[in-house]
C-alpha cells in the first residue's frame, strides 16, 4: 500500500506538489501559544520531508509560479514603491551594499577558519546566501584558473554539494529568523504591526480591508428621505431654485429623486416641488447635519431608495476639471447629481470642501446614480471601475516584458550581470503597477486574483524547492560532513541579525522596511512572504525591492571574488 502510494506520487509529482501545500497550510495555521511556524516554513519542511521519497519535479513550474509570485508583489506595491524611492531609496541600496559585504566577509573567514577549497567556498556561499546564479558563474570562474584536471573536477562535483546542504539552512534560517523572530527583535510583534500601520496610514493603505465581511462604518455620502414641510415651499419651487435655497444655508446637497402624488421620478431642475411631497437628498454626509429645519422631518421610504447607485474611481486628466474649485464646478451641468466621496493626491487622502482644487492625476471616488456618473467621467478623466475579472493579458505581456528584460546580461570586465527572469518580473511588477495607478484603463487584477497569485505562486516555489533538494540534502551531508551545514547556518544567521540591527538602529527604517530589507539582502523570496504573513502587511515588500536588484548583482561578483582569492 505505502510502495503503490509513494509510485503514485513518483509519477505524479504534480500530486505531490498539492500535497505539500495542503498539509504546509495545515501545520502554518497552528500556534503553540503566540508561536507559529507559518505557512511558507511550514511547506518548505513538509517539502523536504515528502521529498525524501525522490520525487522529480521535472520542467518550468517552479519558475512560472516565482515569476507569478513576484509580479503580484511588484504590482500590489508599485505606486508606494516609486514614492518611497525619493525618500529612503538611496539609504536602502547603500543598506544594500553594505550587507552584501557582511555575507561575503563571514562566509570567507567562515570558510578560511575551517579550511575550505574554492569549491567548497562556492558551493556554500551560493548556498548559505541563496544565491543560486552564482553556481554557474562560480563554477565558470574555477574552470578558467588553470588547475589540474583532477583538481578542478573534485572542486566542480563538490559545489552543487555544498550549495544542496547549506541551501536548506540558507532559506529555512532565514524565513524563521525574519518571520518568527524578528519582528519580536525589533520590539515585540504587537510594536512592529503599529509601526507598520503607522506607515500604512502615510502611505494610504491603512483601514483598507478586502476582507468581504469587514465594512467601513463611516459612510462619507449619504442619500436620506424628507418630507417637504418648510414654510420655503408654500408655493412650489423648483429643484433648481430648491438647491440654491439650500447651498445659501450651508448644504451644498442635490435632490436626486421625488415622489409627487404617489408618483416617483429622476426630476430635472426646472421640475416643481411642493409642500407634501418626499424628496431623495444626496450629499456629503456633513452636509445634510440639520437640514431639517428646512425642508421637512427625515423621513422613511423604502420605495423611493430602491434604486442603484454607481461607485467608481476616476483618474482626474481632463482640462474641465484640472485647476478648478468644487465650489465652482457644482455648478457645471454634468456634476449635477454626482458626489465626490473621497480623493487621494499622490497616495494621500486630501480633504474634499468647497474650496478643494483638484489636480492632474488625482483620483477621486465618485457616487450617484448610473446615467450621471457616466454624464460626468468623461469631462473629468479616465474611469477605474470595480471589476471581478482579471485583465490576463496584461499579466502574460507584462511578466514576458520584464523576464525578457532580465534575461539580458550586460558586462562588468568579463563577467556578465544580469536580474535574471525572476528579478525581471518583480520590476516589470513595479513598473506595470505604478502605470495602472496612473492609467487604469488597462491590467486590472482584483484583490482575490492577486492574493491567489501572491500565496499560491509563493508557495508552489518553495514546494518545489524542497522536493528538489531534499535527497541531494541527506547525501550531501554524508558526503562532506555535517559541520558543512553548521558553517553555512553561521554564514547565513550573523548577516541576518547584523542586519535587523543596523536597519533599526544605524538606518532607522521602519520594522516593516527593516524585515523586508533584511529578506531583500538576502534574495530569499520566501522570507518575504514569511515575513508579510507575520506581520500581516504586504510593505516590507518595498524594502525587498531595491536591495533585492541591488544584493542579486553585488553577491555574485562578491561570489566571483570569493573564487580568486581563497
Amino acid at each position: 500500500m505505502i510502495d503503490s502510494f509513494i509510485s503514485i506520487l513518483r509519477e505524479y509529482p504534480t500530486l505531490a506538489i498539492f500535497l505539500t501545500i495542503g498539509i504546509g497550510f495545515f501545520l502554518g495555521r497552528l500556534h503553540i501559544g503566540s508561536f507559529s511556524l507559518g505557512s511558507v516554513t511550514a511547506v518548505l519542511l513538509v517539502a523536504v520531508a515528502i521529498g525524501q521519497l525522490d520525487i522529480h519535479v521535472a520542467g518550468p513550474i517552479k519558475m512560472f509560479f516565482f515569476m507569478l509570485f513576484l509580479f503580484s508583489i511588484g504590482y500590489s506595491v508599485g505606486p508606494d514603491f516609486f514614492r518611497s524611492l525619493r525618500g529612503s531609496g538611496g539609504k536602502q541600496a547603500l543598506f544594500a551594499v553594505v550587507m552584501s559585504a557582511l555575507c561575503f566577509s563571514v562566509t570567507l573567514l567562515t570558510a578560511h577558519l575551517l579550511g575550505y577549497n574554492k569549491g567548497e567556498t562556492i558551493g556554500m556561499f551560493s548556498g548559505s546566501q541563496t544565491c543560486s546564479s552564482l553556481i554557474g558563474l562560480g563554477t565558470e570562474a574555477l574552470g578558467r584558473l588553470g588547475l589540474p584536471d583532477d583538481e578542478l573536477k573534485a572542486q566542480l562535483s563538490i559545489v552543487p554539494v555544498c550549495y544542496a546542504v547549506t541551501y536548506i539552512f540558507g532559506t529555512l534560517g532565514t524565513v524563521i529568523i525574519l518571520g518568527n523572530f524578528g519582528p519580536r527583535l525589533l520590539g515585540g510583534l504587537d510594536k512592529v504591526k503599529q509601526q507598520t500601520a503607522e506607515l500604512e496610514k502615510q502611505l494610504d493603505t491603512a483601514g483598507k480591508s478586502y476582507d468581504p465581511a469587514v465594512i467601513n462604518a463611516m459612510r462619507a455620502v449619504s442619500y436620506r428621505v424628507y418630507r417637504i414641510e418648510s414654510r420655503f415651499f408654500d408655493q412650489p419651487r423648483s429643484v433648481s431654485d430648491t438647491e440654491r435655497y439650500l447651498r445659501t444655508k450651508g448644504h451644498e446637497v442635490y435632490i436626486d429623486r421625488l415622489k409627487h402624488n404617489g408618483e416617483i421620478s429622476a426630476p430635472d431642475y426646472g421640475d416643481p416641488i411642493a409642500a407634501g411631497d418626499i424628496v431623495v437628498i444626496c450629499g456629503r454626509s456633513e452636509a445634510l447635519l440639520q437640514i431639517e429645519e428646512n425642508v421637512g422631518p427625515e423621513t422613511s421610504d423604502n420605495e423611493l431608495l430602491s434604486y442603484p447607485l454607481s461607485r467608481i474611481g476616476v483618474i482626474v486628466a481632463k482640462s474641465p476639471f484640472i485647476g478648478k474649485r468644487l465650489s465652482a464646478l457644482r455648478n457645471k451641468k454634468f456634476m449635477h447629481g454626482v458626489v465626490i466621496r473621497d480623493g487621494a493626491r499622490s497616495g494621500s487622502e486630501f480633504t474634499i470642501d468647497g474650496d478643494t482644487v483638484f489636480k492632474k492625476g488625482d483620483r477621486l471616488t465618485l457616487i450617484g446614480s448610473p446615467a450621471k456618473v457616466k454624464r460626468a467621467t468623461p469631462h473629468i478623466g479616465h474611469v477605474d471601475k470595480p471589476s471581478v475579472v482579471s485583465d490576463l493579458m496584461f499579466v502574460g505581456l507584462a511578466i514576458f516584458v520584464g523576464g525578457l528584460f532580465g534575461a539580458m546580461s550586460f558586462w562588468i570586465g568579463s563577467v556578465p550581470v544580469s536580474l535574471g527572469t525572476s528579478g525581471g518580473a518583480l520590476i516589470s511588477g513595479l513598473v506595470f503597477g505604478w502605470l495602472r495607478s496612473r492609467r487604469p484603463t488597462f491590467g486590472n487584477i482584483p484583490p482575490g486574483a492577486l492574493w491567489v497569485m501572491n500565496n499560491l505562486g509563493l508557495n508552489v516555489f518553495i514546494a518545489v524547492i524542497g522536493l528538489e533538494a531534499a535527497p541531494s540534502f541527506v547525501s550531501g551531508i554524508k558526503a562532506v560532513g555535517p559541520m558543512l551545514f553548521v558553517a553555512g547556518a553561521i554564514a547565513t544567521s550573523i548577516p541576518v541579525l547584523v542586519g535587523l540591527w543596523l536597519g533599526n538602529k544605524v538606518f532607522k527604517f521602519n520594522p516593516a522596511i527593516t524585515l523586508g530589507c533584511c529578506a531583500g539582502t538576502r534574495t530569499c523570496t520566501a522570507a518575504l512572504g514569511a515575513v508579510q504573513n507575520s506581520i500581516g502587511s504586504t510593505l516590507p515588500a518595498i524594502g525587498y525591492t531595491v536591495t533585492y536588484a541591488v544584493s542579486n548583482i553585488l553577491l555574485v561578483i562578491w561570489g566571483l571574488i570569493t573564487v580568486l582569492i581563497v
